[in-house]
């Protein structure tokens, strides 16, 4: 278990699984959070993460790292389901902040600006 990097957890070593990745997130973030952006307290931190992720400015490894986070928070199978209200959201809690945690350096306050306009718009639809 000590052999295990964080990168390994998060970051998938081939170019298919992070294309694949990026399809993902791109494809299902806003739908996934407009059903569930009023149960995650982190919802501004999931998509200023997005912004970084799509940001082409943002190194690849960081966009790697959040692709594959943010995916995890899409994917329908989940270590704890999202259905459990605020406990469901738990690991995707755990897994962004570590994801965020990791490339930290590279969020810049226009991410989060962005983050801000989006929920509001999100909350007038």
């Amino acid at each position: 278990m000590s052999d295990i990097k964080y990168g390994d957890i998060l970051e998938p070593g081939d170019e298919e699984t992070r294309a694949e990745n990026e399809r993902t997130v791109r494809e299902g973030f806003w739908a996934k959070l407009r059903r569930t952006a009023a149960h995650i307290p982190f919802a501004r931190d999931a998509v200023a993460a997005y912004y970084c992720a799509t940001d082409r400015d943002t190194p690849l490894g960081a966009r790697v790292v959040l692709y594959s986070a943010l995916a995890y928070f899409i994917m329908p199978a989940d270590l704890i389901p999202d259905i459990f209200l605020f406990v469901g959201f738990t690991d995707d809690l755990a897994v962004l902040t570590t994801a965020l945690t990791m490339i930290r350096r590279n969020m810049r306050i226009e991410h989060y600006d962005r983050a801000d306009r989006a929920l509001t718009t999100l909350d007038t639809d």
